[in-house]
Formats: structure tokens, C-alpha cells, sequence
């Protein structure tokens, strides 16, 4: 194909002007020799108008013929020149239909194959998201027979806790019970990035002191976390688990970026916008690069799972769980050269204990848990330990701790050994066996098994005196407070009315 001849502007190109200057001088020759001829054969006395006349004549002559050759030139050029116009427009037009034939046949031939790709791609992204949805219902189902497993073996071991009396046993049937409530906080979390039900609804509010002590107790090293503040406040009853499943998380956090030998700090401060918590370790300081990806994760903004590094899920979870109860989370150095959290809990979730009212204890269950006072401690071995004030006497406790390092944690109260949840009427139109919050089924059967045959328990090793004492001196040792002015203080300064605000429901902690 050869290059479409360029194409002037209309009036812009003229044609050469040689020959016209060429056909200019032969006419005024012309027309000078005949004018010359013509005077000097004319008459004198009519030689001077005549040669006017046909001087006149001659350039009018002269120019005609010159403006007539130019023109005639000028048009010869501009036909050809349309002619050439003309044929570029045929080229055009038939280089156009080519191209716009092959061009149909390319678009043709690509939209096919981008529809077979879009149908492919299609196909895959159902398989994948049927994958997805399937991979998440398993993940949450799998969380959800977690949790239901941990709280049933949390629930056996609390009845082991009651049922035995020796030390040596309550300590590793604590110990599991530690332990099992880490793979329950575990199973909560996988619960929570799949968005199924996570934890339990509290049918009352939880007492700021019952919250940190629940989330303390769900992460292994608990025993370096030191408490500095208490709060009167109470946290709603259905937010009471996700906030201790989020500040959990932030204690675990805490414990593990930092050096196993120092301490993990909180505070406790309420303000005009509700409570913030200080979690503050001596960990390493975060980067801006660390502290711009850990708000993101808390800020709960990524709704799926593509996010998570699969290593890390902790801050996911508590993204999560702020996006669900409204809290705020917030990164800042801590003075102690770690890194500080905020954890603001608003308002609309906080409630004084003057405007709750607790749940009253059954009296067959007080009469049950009820035991003698034994001879007070002496003020030597008293003064080191953490006091304590709790609402409810059965509510289990999580480990306490001496200043000296020592762990020391309560036995649970032993369950009454009758259950009240029905009579001791057997026969086959007794009712069915009730399970009470915290017992399993199998206690329940073993009680209806008793009262329908009216057996009572075998005595335990030791006498009923002899346990009772033991078990509440054990409790008293951790849980009154020390009268001696010279005695150190506790870390967590609790206020006396805390034993009339909500806490734990009867039987079980909030795990």
C-alpha cells in the first residue's frame, strides 16, 4: 500500500509561475511589434493618439493573455488534483472496508474467547466462594463443638473441684481448668472470624473486676499481669463476653511481645465517653509501618478472612469484636517502653451498681454452700495476699497471686449434694432430670438417682468438719482483707460495696 498523497488546504497552493511569466513577455513583444508597426504606417498627425490608443491596447491585450494562461494552468492543476483526491478516497474506502472486515473478524474471535474466560473465571469463583462458605460453615462448626466441648469439660472439672478435698489434686484439676479455658478462648476465636456465635449472653451485668479477672484467666501468663485500678462500673450483659474476649486478646498480645521476665500493667480510668483500660507491656515499640496495620486490623473494616496473616488472628478477633460492641481500640508508646493499648468501653454498655440489682441466691443453695468460719489467720500470712470482694460466694475464682510470686488460687465450692432442681419423688411419672447452669447431665442422673432410691452419699475420706474447714480457710486466706495497718496493700483496691453489685451468674465464671 502506498502513502496517501498529502492533501493542501484549498487556495494555499498555486501553480508555477514561470510559464505565465513566459506567455507575459511574448505578448507584450507581440503586441509592442505590432503596435510599433501600426504607428509607423499610420499617418503623422495621427501617430501620437494612435500609439496611446495602442499602447493601451497592447497591455490590456498582454495581460488578458497572461490572467487567460494562468487560469487555464491553474484549473488543469486543481483537476488534477481532484482526480488524485478521488482516488485516494476510493483507496480509503476500500482500505477502510478491509480493516473494518478484519476488524470484525478479530473483535469476533477475541469476544468469543473472553466469554469462554469469563465463563471459566465464572466457574471458578463460585467453586472458590462454594469452597469459602464451606470451609467457614466447617471452621464454625468445628468452633462451635470447641466451645461446646470446653464447657462441658469446664463444667466436669468444676464438679471435681467440688467433689475432692485433697490439695495436691485441686491443683492440677485447676490447672486443666486453666488450660481448657485457653482452648476455649481459642475455639471463641475461630468462632468469632467465622461469624458464628461466639461465648455466652450474661443475663445480667458483670462487675469491671469479674471482667478483668475472666480475661486474665483465659491466657497462659496471667501470672505477670498486675492490676492497679478497680471500677464500680458493670459492663451490659450481652457485651460482658466480647469485651473480656477482647481485652483477652490484648493481655495475650501483651504477654507474648514482651520479655517473659516483665510485667504486663493495666489501668483502669473512667471518663465522660465510658471506661478505658491501659494494657501496657515492656515489649518492643511498634514502627509506624506495625502500628498503621495493627489499627487497621482492630478497626474491624476487612469483613473477610483475606486479611489475616494466618499466624496472628488476635487483633482480627478484637477488630471483630469492637466492630460488633462499639468499642474503640487505640495504639500509643508506652512510658514503660513497650507498647500501650486503650480499650474504650462507651456508655450505652456501663452500668453503676446502684442501678443493677443481684440476683439472690437460692436458699437451698446457700444453705449448701454455706461453711463454718474458721479461727482467723494470723496477720503474718495474711498481709501478702491480694484481697478480694465477691457478690456471689459460688462464683468460681481465677488464680490469685502473692507478691512474692506464689500462686495461690481457691478450690471451687463443693455443689450441694442434692440437686434442686427436682424432688426426691421417683417412679415413672417423676419428672425429668434438670440440669442447673454449670452441672453436666450426668450429675444431674447421679442426683435423680440418689433421691429416687434415698441414698445418700458415701462419706468422703475426711470428715464433713474437717473439709468445710479446710476449704474456708483456704478461701478466707485470699479472700478477707487485711486488718493489719502494717500489712502491704493489695494491687487492686476494691470497694466494700462491691459485694452488693452483679457479678458471675451461680455456678460457673464467664470463660
Amino acid at each position: 500500500m502506498t502513502a496517501p498523497t498529502p492533501l493542501a488546504r484549498p487556495g494555499t497552493e498555486q501553480p508555477p509561475l514561470r510559464p505565465s511569466v513566459f506567455v507575459l513577455l511574448a505578448s507584450a513583444l507581440v503586441t509592442a511589434a505590432l503596435t510599433g508597426a501600426a504607428v509607423a504606417l499610420a499617418p503623422e498627425s495621427v501617430q501620437t493618439p494612435l500609439a496611446w490608443g495602442a499602447g493601451a491596447a497592447s497591455l490590456a491585450l498582454t495581460a488578458s493573455v497572461t490572467l487567460a494562461f494562468h487560469s487555464i494552468r491553474t484549473n488543469a492543476l486543481l483537476r488534477r488534483r481532484v482526480a488524485a483526491v478521488q482516488q485516494d478516497a476510493e483507496r480509503l474506502v476500500h482500505e477502510q472496508a478491509a480493516r473494518s472486515e478484519e476488524f470484525h473478524r478479530e473483535r469476533t474471535a477475541l469476544t468469543e474467547h473472553f466469554v469462554r474466560e469469563r465463563n471459566e473465571l465464572t466457574v471458578r469463583a463460585r467453586t472458590a466462594e462454594s469452597e469459602r462458605a464451606a470451609a467457614l460453615a466447617a471452621s464454625a462448626n468445628a468452633a462451635g463443638r470447641m466451645q461446646a466441648l470446653a464447657t462441658g469439660m469446664l463444667a466436669d472439672l468444676r464438679e471435681m473441684e467440688g467433689r475432692h478435698a485433697d490439695e495436691d489434686v485441686l491443683t492440677d484439676l485447676l490447672h486443666l481448668d486453666h488450660r481448657t479455658a485457653q482452648a476455649g478462648r481459642i475455639a471463641d476465636s475461630v468462632a468469632v472470624l467465622t461469624g458464628a456465635r461466639s461465648g455466652r449472653r450474661w443475663a445480667r451485668p458483670i462487675v469491671m473486676e469479674s471482667i478483668l479477672r475472666g480475661a486474665m484467666g483465659r491466657i497462659g501468663g496471667y501470672q505477670r499481669v498486675r492490676v492497679h485500678s478497680a471500677s464500680e462500673v458493670a459492663v451490659a450483659g450481652h457485651a460482658a463476653e466480647g469485651v473480656m474476649h477482647a481485652l483477652a486478646e490484648l493481655l495475650d498480645n501483651a504477654a507474648n511481645f514482651s520479655p517473659p521476665t516483665s510485667e504486663v500493667h493495666v489501668y483502669i480510668e473512667e471518663v465522660a465517653a465510658g471506661v478505658i483500660i491501659s494494657v501496657e507491656d515492656s515489649g518492643l515499640v511498634m514502627g509506624p509501618v506495625q502500628q498503621r496495620r495493627a489499627e487497621q486490623a482492630v478497626s474491624g473494616e476487612t469483613k473477610g478472612l483475606s486479611g489475616l496473616s494466618g499466624t496472628r488472628l488476635g487483633l482480627a478477633v478484637v477488630g471483630r469484636l469492637a466492630r460488633k460492641h462499639g468499642l474503640t481500640v487505640s495504639f500509643r508508646p508506652s512510658a514503660r517502653g513497650g507498647t500501650g493499648v486503650l480499650l474504650l468501653i462507651p456508655q450505652e454498655l456501663l452500668s453503676r451498681p446502684s442501678e443493677t440489682t443481684p440476683t439472690p441466691v437460692p436458699a437451698s443453695l446457700t444453705a449448701a454452700t454455706a461453711l463454718p468460719t474458721p479461727p482467723s489467720t494470723p496477720e503474718g500470712t495474711r498481709g501478702d495476699v491480694r484481697t478480694e470482694h465477691r457478690a456471689n460466694p459460688d462464683v468460681q475464682e481465677l488464680p490469685t497471686r502473692r507478691r512474692d510470686g506464689e500462686d495461690v488460687r481457691p478450690p471451687a465450692v463443693p455443689r450441694p449434694q442434692t440437686d434442686p432442681g427436682h424432688t426426691a419423688e421417683g417412679g415413672p411419672d417423676a419428672p425429668l432430670p434438670k440440669r442447673p447452669r454449670g452441672r453436666t447431665l450426668a450429675a444431674a442422673e447421679r442426683a435423680r438417682a440418689d433421691s429416687d432410691t434415698g441414698e445418700t452419699r458415701r462419706p468422703r475420706a475426711a470428715t464433713a468438719a474437717d473439709t468445710a474447714a479446710r476449704f474456708s480457710s483456704f478461701r478466707q486466706a485470699v479472700r478477707t482483707t487485711p486488718t493489719d495497718p502494717s500489712a502491704p496493700s493489695a494491687d487492686v483496691d476494691v470497694s466494700p460495696d462491691a459485694t452488693a453489685t452483679p457479678s458471675h451468674p451461680e455456678g460457673d465464671t464467664p470463660r
